[in-house]
């Protein structure tokens, strides 16, 4: 099957041919005939499938007859970070290069003014973060009773930074006779509940089991004690055929102590996070795409939507505490058919963290080779006994020190503050110019 089989405009396959695509993903085959008839449609589909193209490409035909109106768009999609609006903003850009169609991004950091100023000239697309929408339709800067099509992406992550009742407020504001998407990883009761109140008689599609692994990643647990945590790492590094890799931690902290650590050790790697204002993350973004650095080390504010051409290898070095969490964090390698391997560090107190873990993927995952022995903490811990008996015997306070800074060491990887946990949502201005497609108003 090539795109030309779904029934979509030359000009739309013109564009999608100069992207350089010719044949459509199995939740790209399954959606976009259905969205081009104008039905209801649910999909469920894993990390990396190309789930953002099969609504973009539909929705651009659909749009390509009509005219907006000032403060009224045609369409909206919410979409839960800044970082998944401006890559949907990409997509539109790129597949509606032949089209006349207006755009819009609404997100938290960018001037209010400016997204009035384009709000006010009509547009056909509007991209939004719930938060950022609310704020302008709570001042009467737009207005939803002209948006005839809806797409909720990444419902599921919706839910987990608490946007449901958002999304259930703006679906009220909206004709009660539109076309409305939803896609989501998994379909857990919440969704289901959202799905049954607002969608009408939608076609499901589903491309593989709710939050499975994608089949072309390997996937390896690794032992290893909190203390050798880095130097394993290293060693994996250098071990392993690593094209690139995202590296991911649980706490910001530990996100800009590695990654000082890689430098110290000669390697070319980044950092992005919370704390990193939205222009500062884009840059580094940018650097790990054109290959300036080959290591990206992140929370998880970079584990969902973000698509990364090329990744060859997703390092958990602190395992997740959410599974979900870990079937996005390894979704970023392995994507569009490509292979893919994936490293999850376990120590002595992630036992229930990789269970859980397990029996969501519903398969277990080996251990790596090598691994083995320190299965039985021995190899790390067998050193530790000779320098607690010399201390015990009494040697000084400056012999002893290292020790200590091993133990200062170790609270990298500590058992996670609820304050620590890294957010996604508005999380500060967005600092710096903006990069082309993140204009507020985009024309083709």
């Amino acid at each position: 099957m090539t795109f030309a089989d779904l029934g979509l405009s030359d000009e739309l396959l013109k564009a999608v041919t100069e992207a350089g695509y010719d044949t459509p993903t199995p939740i790209q085959a399954q959606a976009i005939p259905p969205v081009l008839m104008m039905k209801d449609l649910i999909g469920i589909a894993q990390t990396g499938t190309g789930k953002t193209a099969s609504f973009v490409l539909p929705m651009i035909d659909i749009l390509a007859h009509g005219r907006s109106r000032a403060r009224m768009p045609r369409s909206l999609i919410l979409e839960p970070t800044r970082e998944l609006a401006a890559q949907v903003a990409e997509n539109f850009e790129k597949y509606g290069k032949h089209h006349k169609l207006s755009m819009a991004l609404l997100i938290g950091g960018v001037s209010m003014g400016d997204q009035v100023k384009a709000l006010e000239k009509g547009v056909d697309v509007l991209i939004a973060t719930p938060g950022r929408l609310m704020d302008l339709f709570e001042r009467g800067n737009i207005l939803l009773t002209g948006c005839g099509l809806l797409v909720i992406d990444e419902a599921d992550r919706m839910l987990d930074m608490g946007f449901i009742p958002d999304i259930e407020n703006i679906c009220t504001k909206l004709p009660a006779t539109r076309q409305t998407l939803l896609f989501s990883a998994t379909m857990p009761p919440p969704i289901k509940k959202l799905s049954d109140k607002f969608l009408s008689n939608p076609k499901y599609v589903e491309v593989a089991r709710p939050a499975t692994a994608s089949s072309n990643i390997t996937q390896w647990l690794v032992k290893v004690d909190t203390r050798k945590k880095r130097e394993k790492l290293r060693g994996l590094l250098q071990a392993e055929d690593v094209t690139n890799a995202i590296i991911f931690c649980n706490r910001k902290t530990t996100v800009r102590e590695l990654n000082k650590s890689l430098k110290r050790h000669g390697f070319a790697s980044g950092e992005i996070h919370g704390d990193i204002d939205q222009a500062a993350r884009i840059a580094e973004l940018d650097r790990f795409k054109t290959g300036e650095i080959n290591l990206l080390v992140a929370s998880d504010v970079a584990a969902r939507g973000l698509d990364i051409k090329g990744v060859s290898h997703v390092f958990n070095f602190d395992a997740p505490w959410h599974p979900d969490d870990y079937v996005h964090r390894i979704g970023r390698t392995g994507r569009a058919g490509a292979k893919g391997a994936a490293y999850t560090f376990v120590t002595k107190d992630d036992a229930e963290a990789i269970d859980n873990i397990q029996k969501l993927i519903g398969t277990s995952i080996d251990y790596a080779a090598g691994s083995a022995a320190e299965e039985t903490g021995e190899a790390e811990e067998a050193p530790a006994s000779p320098s607690r008996g010399r201390r015990e015997r009494g040697k000084s306070d400056r012999q002893a020190r290292p020790r200590r800074e091993e133990n200062t060491r170790r609270d990298d990887t500590a058992p996670k503050r609820h304050k620590d946990i890294d957010g996604t949502s508005d999380d500060g201005p967005w600092n710096g110019p903006l990069p082309g497609f993140l204009t507020v108003g985009i024309s083709s």
